[in-house]
């Protein structure tokens, strides 16, 4: 391969990676949202957290240890957040319109940066300031102060961004030195001990079929998008991958609207194009920087 044809490929793998990670997230949000309703949040993340599980060990066991990797207990810290995020995400989508409950909790980027500030001492800029203020307002705008399922479900959108910042931010300080399957088998195993105990006090098996069914899609498409995911991050910054992962707002808001019938009032309109926007120019305004930086 031409060194020409090799950075035609580096430039086109971080984004082909996340868009196929954002399909391959909406599949799951879908699944997640049309399940029956005696499945639990904490069955349908247990199931998740264990199967991507017993798929991971089995393909990274083949090669000796799969558990080795760079900076154990942040891995572990990392899987307990994402696991936290996981599970306040399908909370949302089992309470809310799947659409409302994606906007909400992609409001992340403006939480990674601010944890990024906090942990690192990345700098934030004025754009950023002004993109994390218009996602608080855009996340005001969707609240709807009215019925109890309605407004857990809301708050449990935010925390779960606020939790996925976290996890994006720590994702930054790991992916340099471990493989996107180690990083992802790290989630799996800190979600299962985070949500075996809730499962064990009730558990709801998926079956029939169709049940069964949509649980190992749900499965699939987690570990798709989580290898997808973790692996584009080593082709595009973690600010760069995230206007990527954006779409996955955009294509799950879609479904959810053309299929399942989500309500589109003026709060949604609003806060949608306020968050989504502050987002996507909180990402491009700190990737232009980072290409502008001075390297060394």
């Amino acid at each position: 391969m031409t060194a020409f044809a090799i950075r035609i490929y580096q430039s086109a793998a971080g984004p082909l990676l996340m868009l196929g990670a954002a399909l391959s997230f909406t599949v799951m949000n879908v699944l997640v949202k049309i399940i029956g309703p005696e499945f639990r949040v904490w069955d349908l993340a247990f199931y998740r957290f264990a199967g991507g599980f017993a798929i991971l060990v089995v393909f990274l066991g083949r090669t000796g240890n799969p558990f080795r990797g760079y900076n154990i207990p942040l891995l572990m810290v990392r899987g307990c957040t994402g696991s936290v995020a996981l599970v306040l995400l399908y909370g949302a989508i089992r309470l809310l319109p799947v659409s409302t409950a994606m906007v909400l909790f992609f409001s992340f980027p403006a939480f990674a940066a601010i944890f990024s500030f906090l942990i690192f001492g990345e700098r934030v800029t004025p754009l950023g300031i002004v993109c994390i203020i218009a996602v608080v307002v855009g996340v005001t705008t969707l609240f709807e102060f009215r019925a109890a399922g309605g407004l857990m479900g809301q708050v449990f959108g935010v925390l779960g961004a606020v939790f996925a910042g976290l996890t994006v931010t720590l994702i930054k300080a790991l992916r340099a030195k471990n493989g996107p399957a180690v990083i992802y088998l790290y989630l799996c195993t800190m979600g299962m001990m985070v949500t075996f105990p809730a499962y064990a006090a009730g558990p709801v098996f998926p079956w029939p079929s169709d049940q069964l069914a949509i649980c190992c899609g749900i499965v699939i498409s987690a570990l798709t998008a989580q290898l997808l995911m973790n692996h584009g991050f080593f082709y595009c910054t973690s600010l760069e991958g995230g206007v990527f992962m954006s779409m996955e707002v955009v294509f799950t808001a879609m479904v959810g609207i053309i299929f399942l019938n989500d309500p589109v009032g003026w709060r949604f309109v609003a806060g949608s194009l306020l968050i989504i926007g502050s987002v996507l120019a909180l990402n491009i305004g700190h990737a232009r920087a980072a290409q502008g930086a001075p390297k060394g």
